[in-house]
């Protein structure tokens, strides 16, 4: 990406919630902004970026916006009072984070949550949507549209919902934001394994939205837990592409800066803020990147993590992971029997089978585990754990 094209992603939102707070009607706001984006990326190449960027982008979206308006012979009577120039105003953190709930307003479907967010907040253009998603574009251009026209029906207005509802909208928009990194750092399809230029926004709009609410200690949880898993991707595939699992990665390629900086985000939310479900995640991660060998991990102190999570915020996905704590702490016979008391939450889904079959391994029993490796293989559709189970399998 050009010095050029990092500016422009990292002031589309701000320029979004001027106009927004300016004119309302978020559809032809971002239709605007748009155009002054592809406008910016052909001048300033050339010409230079200007000394105050954001007052140019303002200024050009103002005026395609008001052109547009012009057109709109409904509104005709309304030219005067929204034509004339103005000082573009610089957004606030306030209107950023206005532009995040906007975005995951409830009234919206999580694709179209996903797709908007990245379009809106994250300054992607349709086609690099299309592209991460691994879905047609005329698939994301029609979530867009219809998430914007949603927005326009709900009557929504430009402004922070009130103090009580705040931190349930914020809540919506870290869990969206979780959804964009897990789908770019485990792709629930396709060829790769990765798909970096999700976990990549992912991780710069949680700063943004942690730099709006430092004192938030789930999103500084989510940032934490972003950086620590980040932090292995290198080590997660071997030169074919195939799936390298955790205890077997070469640690020296992990991340070191990465890991540094979700442990102190981790360590100073645990110490400052009541627990959440997103810190505690981060808190394993660290406790497994903080570990130089596989055997090193302390499974005790990750078990004991795994054990407030599942009460905190149960869920199958904490629910297999503290059973392979169990397993790794009371021998693999202990999570057979966890898995059985747990299969009715858990069935369907092709992680039961892939652990499953791990602890009957460890177990001694390779015939089964044979069998549930290829029950694994055959219900996921990403391609990497498909060829990784398979090998397994054939172990």
């Amino acid at each position: 990406m050009t010095e050029v094209e990092t500016v422009l992603r990292e002031l589309a939102p701000r320029v979004l919630a001027v106009l927004v707070k300016r004119y309302g009607q978020f559809d032809q706001c971002e239709d605007a902004v748009q155009e002054a984006l592809l406008a910016a990326a052909l001048q300033w190449p050339t010409e230079g970026v200007p000394a105050n960027p954001t007052g140019w982008l303002v200024t050009v979206a103002g005026r395609r916006w008001t052109e547009q308006w012009r057109s709109d012979q409904a509104r005709r009577r309304r030219e005067a009072a929204f034509s004339r120039e103005e000082t573009p105003e610089v957004s606030g953190d306030d209107d950023e984070l206005t532009l995040f709930l906007l975005c995951c307003h409830p009234a919206l479907s999580v694709a179209s949550q996903v797709a908007l967010t990245l379009r809106a907040v994250g300054g992607l253009t349709t086609a690099e949507i299309a592209r991460a998603l691994l879905v047609p574009e005329s698939t994301v251009g029609q979530r867009i549209s219809r998430a914007k026209q949603q927005i326009r029906n709900a009557g929504t207005r430009f402004e922070l919902p009130p103090p009580d509802q705040l931190p349930a909208r914020v809540a919506a928009v870290r869990q969206v934001l979780y959804l964009i990194f897990n789908e770019g750092y485990t792709a629930s399809s396709g060829p790769a394994l990765h798909r970096v230029q999700l976990t990549a926004e992912a991780i710069r709009l949680t700063r943004q939205l942690h730099a709006r609410r430092p004192g938030d200690g789930e999103t500084a949880g989510l940032l934490a837990l972003m950086l620590l898993t980040d932090a292995r991707r290198a080590a997660r595939t071997g030169p074919d592409g195939a799936l390298v699992p955790l205890e077997e990665q070469d640690r020296t390629r992990w991340d070191a800066e990465a890991i540094a900086e979700g442990t102190a985000l981790i360590e100073d939310a645990l110490g400052t803020t009541e627990v959440g479900p997103f810190q505690l995640q981060a808190a394993i991660a660290a406790v497994h990147d903080e570990a130089t060998s596989a055997a090193g991990t302390d499974w005790p102190q990750i078990l004991v993590l795994y054990d407030l999570l599942v009460t905190v915020a149960p869920g199958p996905m904490a629910t297999l992971g503290r059973i392979v704590a169990l397993s790794m702490v009371d021998g693999p016979v202990a999570g057979l029997r966890a898995l059985t008391d747990a299969e009715d939450a858990l069935k369907g889904h092709h992680r039961l089978h892939a652990v499953r079959a791990h602890l009957l391994d460890r177990a001694g029993d390779h015939e089964a585990a044979r069998a549930e490796y290829e029950v694994a293989a055959r219900r996921t559709l990403s391609a990497p754990e498909q060829r990784y189970l398979w090998d397994r399998s054939r172990r």
